[in-house]
């Protein structure tokens, strides 16, 4: 190329699709871990249920219960699961850990929830626990166990 010619930097990008078709089971292999479709659909359904716990939108918390689940909690139990998440403008917060497939279509998942003091807007103690997420149909979950 003679001197003082200018060129046009090229981009070249390289990609693999097979990795990112959720259908497909991913390894991670420093870990030894799977993740298959179904843990990932669980895990957003879970991730939904602690927003609305976040937003303290009851309707939608309830509306992502299972029937043994809402048999089994009071409706004052959930009234004060669903308030403890915010007060005076300050959200409360949770994390959620690497869950496990405890048979096909059912996972659990811990959780650590980090709810507001409703008297002094301070964060409580944290609260570690577990939700369990199960499939309700083809591409439907549920939270079939509260934190």
């Amino acid at each position: 190329m003679p001197a003082g010619t200018k060129t046009k930097p090229s981009l070249s990008f390289a990609s693999r699709t097979d990795g990112a078709r959720p259908d497909r089971v991913r390894s991670d292999r420093a870990s030894g871990r799977v993740s298959d479709r179904g843990y990932t659909s669980a895990l957003a359904a879970a991730n939904r249920f602690l927003q609305a716990w976040q937003n303290q939108d009851h309707e939608t918390g309830l509306l992502m219960l299972t029937d043994d689940a809402k048999q089994h909690s009071s409706e004052e139990h959930m009234e004060m699961f669903f308030s403890s998440s915010s007060s005076g403008g300050i959200d409360g917060a949770y994390e959620i850990a690497r869950g496990k497939k405890m048979k096909a279509g059912r996972y659990v998942f811990p959780v650590t929830l980090f709810p507001v003091h409703s008297d002094t807007t301070r964060f409580d103690h944290p609260q570690k626990s577990q939700i369990v997420v199960v499939r309700t149909g083809k591409d439907e979950w549920a939270v079939d166990r509260l934190p």
